[in-house]
Formats: C-alpha cells, sequence, structure tokens
C-alpha cells in the first residue's frame, strides 16, 4: 500500500539554502524530478532573505550551518515569523545546536548525506503540516471572532465582560496580565491578573493605587507623562528596555507584577475612541509576530467590543453566557475534574487543552510513565464537540501482535480460523467519537500502516471485509518514549510521527512540578479513606518534607501508590512518615539525596524493580505488581521484556 501523503494538486515552491554546492545540487535534482519548482539555491541567510522577498517560496531546505556569521538556525526564526515552513539539513551536529534548532519547530529533519526516498517522504509530511498548519490558524481565528461576537450579544457588565473575554484571549494569546485602557487623560485602567489556571483579580485604578502606594492624581499624573503606544507592537529585549526607561506608566506595571515582556494594540472605536489593549507576560521575549498578526486581525472585534460593552454602559443583571459561548461555554470545571494541580506548568498544559479540544486535529501527548496522560486525553474528549461520544482507549503495549489487527479494525464473520461472528473494531466503536492510542510507540510497524491510512483516508478495512468502512473519529496518542529515536531506529515510521505530532502536549514529570504534590496527596489520601471508610489522617511536616524531597521516577501514579501502602501502614491517626524506597528515605533524616540523571526507561526500569521487589516478585492477581501499577498483568510483562527486567522470583 502506498503510504505517501497526499497534498494539494498544485506542487509547492521551494527555496534551497545551502553552502555545499554539490548536495543543493543534488537536492535539486530530486525535488525537480518529482515536478516541484525549485526557485532558487541560495548559500548565505543574506543570499535567502533576497530569495524569499522575491520568489515567495512556499517551503524551505534549510542548512543548519551555514557560511557567515548568521546561522540557518537565525533564518528558522525569520522563516517562522512569516509562517514559511521549512526542513532542517544536517550533517555531525552537536547535541546542544540540534537541541536548539528543535525550539524553531520545523517541519521535518534530513540527515546528510540524504536518499531520494528520505528528501520526498519528508517533504510530503512538510506539505502537509504546511497546509494543516494554514487551516488551523483560521480555524482558530474563526472560533476566536465567534466568541468575541458572542460576548458582545449578553448584556453583561463590564467588568464581567472582560473577565469573559480574557477567558477567550488566555487560549491564544497567554497573558499574566491583561489591561485595557482608553487613550485619555484621565486614568482609569481596567486591568486582569491571572493567579490560577481561570481564576482573574480585577485590577482597578483603586487596587493599582493600594499597590504601588501612589495617590489617584499622581497615577493620573504618570499616565500624562507617559508616551502614548500609537501603533500594535511586541515589546521585548531592547525595545523593552527601551520603553521601560521612557514610560513611566509601563514601569508602574512591570514593577507591580514582575513583566519581562508585552504586546500592545491600539484600538479604535466607530465613536471615534481608541483604547489600548496590552497584554503583558512574566517570560522575557515571549511574544511573537504571530501574536500580533492574530490580535490586528480581530482588532476590529476588539473594537465592537469596547463600544458594546463598555461605551454603551449596560447596567443588567449577573447573566451567565456560558451555554452561549463556543470555548469558554463549556463546564471547564467539568473537563478538568479528573486533573489536580495549579504549577504554572501544569496551567500551560491545561491552556493547551483548551486551544486544541474544540478542534478535530490529531494530538500527541508526550511524557514519562506515571504523569497522567490518560487524564488529558480525557480532558481533551471532555471538552470538545464529541464529547457525548464515545471515548474508546486503547493500551497499544499490551495488545499482542497477532491480535492487534482484528481488535483495532474488526473482521468479518469467517475471516479467519475462529471468527465465527462479524465484530467491529476499537475505531468503528468509537466512530463520532475520540480514540485514545495508549502507548503508540508499541504498536506493531504493519498497524502503523494501517493507521496512517486512517488518518489519511477516514477508513479502515475489517479483516476478510470486501469494502472500506468510513470512521469519523478522533485521534490522540501518547507516550513516553522518544519518538524520534525510534524512527531513527527504524521502529516508528516518520511519515506517521508528522501526522500525529500536529500538536504535541508535554505533561510534565512531578519532580517539575512539586508545588503540587501537597494538592496530589491530599487527594490521594481522601480518595482512599473514603473507599475504605476509615478516618481521614493529618499528614505531618515530616512526611510532606519527605515527599518534596523525594524525585518520584514512577511520577503521580507511585505518589499515589506510595499514600495509599503509608496509610496502612500507619499508628494512629496521623501520617507521620512515608513509605519511600531506602535511597530516598535517608533525604527524610536530613541527609543528602544523591541523584543521577538517567533516561525515562532506565527509571521506569527502576520504579518497577521497586515494586517487583515489594510485591516478592508476583506479577499478576491480588497484591501483584500489576495490580498496584493499575495495569494489565501482559502490559507489565511485556515491558519487562523490553526493559530487561528477568528472574522476576529472585528480585
Amino acid at each position: 500500500m502506498d503510504s505517501r501523503i497526499d497534498i494539494t494538486d498544485k506542487k509547492k515552491k521551494i527555496l534551497i539554502v545551502e553552502d555545499q554546492f554539490i548536495e543543493a545540487h543534488d537536492l535539486q535534482l530530486i525535488l525537480e524530478k518529482a515536478q516541484y519548482e525549485v526557485t532558487g539555491i541560495a548559500r548565505s541567510v543574506s543570499q535567502a532573505l533576497q530569495c524569499i522577498e522575491q520568489d515567495k517560496p512556499d517551503l524551505v531546505f534549510l542548512d543548519i550551518s551555514l557560511k557567515g556569521v548568521e546561522t540557518g538556525i537565525d533564518l528558522a526564526k525569520i522563516l517562522s515569523e512569516n509562517y514559511i515552513g521549512f526542513i532542517y539539513l544536517s550533517a555531525n551536529s552537536s547535541k546542544s545546536i540540534l537541541e536548539e534548532a528543535k525550539k524553531t519547530h520545523p517541519y521535518g529533519f534530513i540527515v546528510k548525506p540524504f536518499r531520494e526516498q528520505d528528501v520526498l517522504v519528508t517533504l510530503e509530511i512538510a506539505c502537509y503540516r504546511h497546509n494543516h498548519g494554514i487551516e488551523w490558524q483560521l480555524q482558530q481565528q474563526s472560533i476566536l471572532q465567534e466568541n468575541i461576537e458572542a460576548i458582545c450579544r449578553h448584556p453583561l457588565k463590564w467588568e464581567q465582560a472582560l473577565l469573559q473575554l480574557a477567558k477567550v484571549l488566555q487560549t491564544y494569546i497567554p497573558f499574566d496580565y491583561l489591561q485595557v485602557e482608553q487613550i485619555q487623560n484621565e486614568y482609569n485602567p481596567t486591568g486582569l491578573y491571572r493567579k490560577n489556571f481561570e481564576t482573574y483579580d480585577i485590577i482597578d485604578i483603586d487596587k493599582i493605587a493600594s499597590l504601588s502606594g501612589k495617590s489617584k492624581n499622581e497615577l493620573t499624573e504618570i499616565k500624562s507623562t507617559s508616551p502614548k503606544q500609537e501603533y500594535p507592537k511586541i515589546y521585548s529585549n531592547d525595545s523593552f528596555r527601551e520603553i521601560f526607561q521612557k514610560s513611566a506608566g509601563i514601569r508602574l506595571v512591570v514593577e507591580i507584577f514582575g513583566i519581562k515582556s508585552f504586546l500592545a494594540i491600539p484600538v479604535r472605536t466607530e465613536e471615534g475612541k481608541i483604547f489600548n489593549f496590552s497584554f503583558f507576560s512574566r517570560n522575557a521575549d515571549f511574544y511573537t509576530k504571530k501574536h500580533l498578526e492574530l490580535l490586528i486581525k480581530i482588532e476590529t472585534k476588539l473594537a465592537k467590543f469596547v463600544s458594546t460593552m463598555h461605551i454603551t454602559k449596560k447596567e443588567l443583571s449577573n447573566i451567565s453566557v456560558k451555554k452561549q459561548l463556543l470555548i469558554i461555554a463549556q463546564d471547564n470545571s467539568d473537563g478538568f475534574s479528573s486533573m489536580i494541580g495549579n504549577s504554572q506548568k501544569m496551567i500551560a498544559v491545561y491552556d493547551c487543552i483548551k486551544k486544541v479540544a474544540p478542534s478535530d486535529t490529531s494530538v500527541l501527548i508526550l511524557g514519562e510513565s506515571g504523569t497522567g496522560k490518560e487524564k488529558v486525553a480525557q480532558s481533551i474528549h471532555n471538552l470538545s464537540k464529541r464529547k457525548s461520544k464515545p471515548l474508546v482507549i486503547i493500551n497499544c503495549g499490551a495488545i499482542p501482535d497477532n491480535l492487534a489487527e482484528s481488535l483495532l479494525f474488526g473482521h468479518e464473520k469467517g475471516a479467519f480460523t475462529g471468527a465465527l461472528e462479524k465484530r467491529i473494531g476499537k475505531f468503528e466503536a468509537a466512530d463520532g467519537g475520540t480514540i485514545f492510542l495508549d502507548e503508540i510507540g508499541e504498536m506493531p510497524m504493519d498497524i502503523q500502516v494501517k493507521l496512517l491510512r486512517v488518518l489519511q483516508e477516514k477508513e479502515i478495512e475489517r479483516i476478510g471485509g470486501r469494502f472500506p468502512v468510513k470512521v469519523d473519529v478522533r485521534i490522540v496518542a501518547a507516550t513516553n518514549r522518544n519518538l524520534v529515536e525510534e524512527v531513527a531506529a527504524g521502529r516508528f515510521r516518520l511519515d506517521l510521527y508528522y501526522r500525529l505530532h500536529v500538536f504535541p502536549i508535554t505533561v510534565p514529570p512531578l519532580k517539575e512540578r512539586r508545588e503540587d504534590i501537597r494538592l496530589l496527596a491530599s487527594h490521594f489520601i481522601d480518595s482512599f479513606s473514603k473507599a475504605n471508610s476509615i478516618q481521614t489522617p493529618k499528614v505531618s511536616d515530616n512526611a510532606i518534607m519527605q515527599m518534596m524531597r523525594y524525585e518520584w521516577p514512577g511520577n503521580i501514579r507511585e505518589l499515589e501508590h506510595v499514600i495509599q501502602r503509608s496509610i496502612l501502614m500507619m499508628d494512629g491517626n496521623t501520617l507521620n512518615d512515608i513509605l519511600l524506597p531506602d535511597a530516598a528515605s535517608n533525604s527524610g533524616h536530613g541527609k543528602t539525596q544523591e541523584f543521577s540523571i538517567k533516561t525515562i526507561h532506565e527509571n521506569e526500569r527502576d520504579y518497577i524493580n521497586y515494586i517487583l521487589k515489594t510485591c516478592k516478585g508476583k506479577v499478576s492477581g491480588t497484591g501483584g505488581a500489576a495490580e498496584i501499577l493499575n495495569i494489565p498483568a501482559s502490559t507489565l510483562y511485556s515491558k519487562m521484556k523490553k526493559l530487561g527486567i528477568k528472574n522476576v522470583s529472585s528480585i
């Protein structure tokens, strides 16, 4: 079966940026043979910029190492800002350079010397991602505009309306502080300071006066002497330092909220009034040209919002608009009810979920074992338009290779020995809903080919079937493996990787969100106590300290099971000690814990070995390692085999 990805009939225009003549010429021959139009060959960043200005290429093949001061990575940042896709060419680049290159989000990566097949497959994937990226941006812009329209249709007071607008804008233009003020002599801004995922403090002039220790008259004087921001602009690095020096008003906001960059756009209403929307971030160099362009595209909607909700001064009751809004209308408290954590890294995950959930885009969830990737998939489904349809969960690592195709795609009666009746597969069962492919890195190669067809053609074939069956499913996949390494090793298809990697979400390990440990521990203690009808124990400071110092290689899953064992073993009604592995327990007695950096697989192997040791080598059944790990015994046996864990009974 041809697994090449279909693209539009019109072939893309390609620019080659490569300073090695032979390699550039070889690449040109490959592309022209495949009927692509090569607009030119550039040997430096300056030449490339001239070619881009003149020929407007759709995609660029870009060598990371170029002659001159500027590198391919420098050019990549410019290409990204101008929505031009690019594919890196690389030979013997150091790990640090490759990591820096990955941050620019290329559409592909080809290692020299390259083969014709590698070039064409990678290019087709890049074309798909480029087309899909444009569609995604238009879709997001449309959703954003419709949500602003929905707010304007409802009679809300100004602060209420601004709060609803903030929740909509936060998904697309993240901010720590949003301020809206009319450009006039009187200083009377309205701001929203983000405290939590969907919790904001309203900041008015009285609040600013309190936070700054200045009077309203002093604040008005600061406003009048500060330069007006009359054009849409991003302020970061040099421009941020310059405006900080010139504008006392900006200095005030920066000092109160710890701001390091911001984005401002003036909006003119039909009444001739001008309002400044300023988005502030505590991260340096945070806002991009894409953020600015999106704001410019919705400027008329923002003007209508201000005109309707601020100038007309509608004074009506606190009417809920949730049911009318496309995105914020959904009950996010229900959508995220299974996820716990208020750390900045988890808030970033919530923002990603909220952004991608309304679309049908494929999502790839990345993260270590036990971080809660399945919870992320459930939230994506619950916040999507498919929430009334099934969410089908498949553990790819637990499916025997000889049954995988039948389980996923179904079979007809008599298709093989033992097929006594027709059976629909998981994809048909998920029709109209979402299918979650956990441990996608464990999927056999032949099934990967068939999955690629589902993504491309939106259809499956039952074993023994005569005709394809159309299915409408959204695919969410997850893995704790490094799929780039799996692709390089030939264990995972490159084309499937890029089809799934449209919208990646990385779930942080527990050791990177330690501020959530107390909240998670409290949740697990309450849940276990209720389930076993026992009095909820108190937790001592020593127990909290032990949990905060431990590295948690098994992440949230390990925390849950450690809490359960500790409750069962405690004396009295206070949890004084947490039953951690020996190496970690020492940290609770004031000793410095030595920690060596390990791979995800090494951490997973060590954790499984620890659980097996606790269970005295018992894998399945009551009290077995599989039960404690909350995974099927077949999955645990598979993991043990792949991780090289042997002689279980002697552990």
